[in-house]
């Protein structure tokens, strides 16, 4: 088996959630925002965001700043808010140091990916990236996993492991692309979704079990 492995991003190596509150209520305050449309930034961006959602927001309330300027700021205060544990970058850097090839396949778009790679000091430990705002391409397609393996200089041929907590995206996606899979529990499993190989309940575990394979 090879030795390659993909981590998802968010909700997998780093909390998304809370960052995200902190980063819609900064940016409200920062412009005296009305709790409605704090609340419309909450609902429409619950999943991702991107710098179209901020031109409908300027249309839909009939704001006076850029849609573009407003993106900008929320992929700053993205960046300065998210978190990954240093618990996690220290048994990444094993894995690492064991042999590993890390890639990380992420859904999103680029410019917010990159800042929380570059923030958190995951880009520091990772030997490649593949995000599907700079490609045009969203997990579950097999392409961005590809291009995952391609941007690690190494081939999806070769077969290795997906790491995430979205069943469909992470572990089906990764079962099509003919990966072993490990699955962060806390989403509702879809039915009719072949299982995940593993199961585990925080990715420090996941690379745990991954250091013990032969």
């Amino acid at each position: 088996m090879s030795r390659l492995v993909f981590f998802d991003l968010d909700g997998t190596l780093v909390d998304r959630q809370s960052a995200f509150s902190d980063a819609v209520a900064g940016l409200c305050r920062a412009h005296s925002f009305t709790p409605d449309i704090e609340n419309w930034l909450l609902a429409k961006l619950a999943d991702r965001a991107n710098a179209d959602d901020f031109v409908r927001l300027r249309d839909t309330f009939d704001l006076a700043v850029p849609g573009i300027q407003m993106w900008r700021e929320y992929v700053d205060l993205m960046a300065a808010a998210v978190t990954c544990r240093p618990e996690v970058l220290t048994s990444l850097t094993r894995l690492r140091e064991s042999g590993w090839t890390i890639g990380i396949i992420t859904n999103g778009a680029g410019d917010i990916q990159r800042a929380k790679l570059a923030k958190t000091g995951l880009a520091d430990v990772v030997g490649g990236v593949a995000v599907s705002g700079d490609l045009e391409v969203r997990k579950p397609s097999l392409r961005l996993f590809e291009l995952g393996a391609t941007r690690c200089g190494v081939s999806l041929a070769d077969g290795g492991w997906m790491v995430g907590d979205n069943p469909a995206g992470d572990i089906g996606g990764g079962r099509e692309a003919g990966l072993r899979t490990i699955w962060l529990r806390g989403r509702p499993w879809p039915d009719g979704l072949p299982p995940a190989d593993h199961v585990v309940d925080d990715v420090t575990d996941a690379i745990n079990l991954l250091l013990e394979t032969e």
